[in-house]
């Protein structure tokens, strides 16, 4: 059963409340330094993301076993919408000393958080650039003032009615291709991109087509229907993308296949859910038409 996110975020909120106020007697507040799994955190208890990081170890945890399966010593990784780290930290150690990543993440909330997380854990900084980036299709795209970055436990703002995020500026952001990107990082060679960008994954897979083509690089990415129809260019144009791509999209969960046709992927999420997939190249591949 796929939950949809407005479901998640209130469970969440339950159990939230139930340990707030268990610490709240022993005197504690909502911002911790916990270690999970190895690795070291700055949370705030409040936000969703944080939250189940303390409470389960991880943040989405089929997803950071699928990038455990994908990611290998030597990778070059690109964490596209690497929000607090949640992933960045594991992608990191799962490349070793002589891979890198790139963590791109565009709000100034999530950025100093990424940030500070990654200062906690020095040896995983030392194999990492973090960008405050918001990739688009074209290099000459407005910066947009706000875009979702923080899941509130207990919103006390307007959120997303579905999506239930919480707006946050990107005044310290630039605006970027990822071709551009690429070609000016010097990069020669990109194994995996893990990219979540709530509803804009067409624009900044768009603005890589040629980094796309050229690397043919494996990509774990959310699939999420109603957030993408709400952005102009629509789902399908991301499906499209795929298409031309010659990608194949399995199940970050499963592993099992996943049509990669609109109608039967949005008959497959319900509205206001969303799953994770993993798109793989197929070997015989074409230059990425987006457009």
């Amino acid at each position: 059963m796929i939950l949809t996110t407005k479901t998640k975020i209130a469970l969440a909120g339950l159990a939230y409340r139930a340990i707030a106020t268990g610490r709240a007697v022993l005197g504690k507040d909502d911002h911790v330094i916990v270690k999970r799994g190895g690795i070291t955190w700055e949370l705030d208890l409040r936000e969703g993301i944080d939250f189940s990081i303390y409470l389960l170890g991880a943040f989405e945890r089929s997803t950071v076993r699928a990038l455990q399966k994908l990611a290998v010593p030597g990778n070059v990784i690109f964490d596209i919408g690497a929000n607090i780290g949640a992933h960045t930290l594991g992608l990191a150690r799962s490349a070793g000393p002589s891979g890198r990543v790139f963590a791109i993440e565009p709000s100034d909330f999530a950025f100093v958080k990424l940030q500070r997380n990654l200062l906690l854990n020095p040896e995983l900084e030392s194999r990492t650039q973090a960008h405050q980036v918001l990739l688009a299709a074209e290099i000459d795209t407005q910066l947009p003032p706000t875009i979702y970055a923080s899941w509130p436990l207990l919103a006390k703002e307007s959120v997303h009615p579905k999506l239930r995020g919480r707006l946050s500026p990107t005044s310290h952001a630039r605006v970027d291709t990822l071709d551009a990107f690429v070609q000016r990082q010097g990069i020669a060679r990109l194994d995996l991109i893990k990219i979540d960008v709530d509803g804009h994954e067409y624009p900044v897979l768009k603005g890589g087509a040629d980094t796309l083509a050229r690397f043919r690089p494996i990509l774990l990415m959310e699939m999420s229907p109603y957030v993408q129809d709400e952005q102009s260019h629509g789902f399908a144009a991301l499906v499209a993308l795929l298409q031309d791509g010659e990608y194949a999209l399995e199940d970050a969960a499963t592993g099992k296949s996943v049509p990669l046709q609109v109608d039967e992927l949005q008959a497959l999420i319900p509205d206001g859910a969303s799953i994770n997939v993993v798109a793989r190249p197929k070997l015989a591949s074409r230059p990425l038409q987006a457009g």
